[in-house]
């Protein structure tokens, strides 16, 4: 099993930036790749960015693309989501995610661990 738990949620203005940060322990040689997905209320989890935990290659959903950018730490095993020019759509729970196995990172279902999520708010 895997343990996350994410950090650096928080209020921001419109325009800021925030990096949220997912702590990994456990069984992390099980892992193939971390993600991160977002809730706001009303809507679905919905996929922002991925990554495979040993060769760093990264997926973005179209509404990040040039604004977040997903990275790892394999030393300190943290996976963090930097957020730029954030806008007040962008206001949701963000949760992280880990895939056990060689799967499209793209879809909920390909993800066995999650975190307990950590609220980001944007106000205009």
């Amino acid at each position: 099993q895997v343990q996350l738990v994410e950090s650096g949620g928080g209020l921001v203005q419109a325009g800021g930036s925030l990096r949220l940060a997912c702590a990994v322990s456990g069984r992390t040689f099980y892992i193939y790749g971390m993600g991160w997905f977002r809730q706001s209320p009303g809507n679905e989890r919905e996929f922002v960015a991925a990554i495979i935990w040993s060769g760093g290659t990264t997926y973005y959903s179209d509404f990040v693309k040039g604004r977040f950018t997903i990275s790892r730490d394999s030393a300190r095993n943290t996976v963090y989501l930097q957020m730029n020019n954030l806008k007040p759509e962008d206001t949701a729970v963000y949760y992280c995610a880990a895939a056990r196995r060689s799967s499209s990172l793209y879809y909920r279902n390909s993800y066995a661990d999650w975190g307990q999520g950590t609220q980001v708010t944007v106000s205009s």
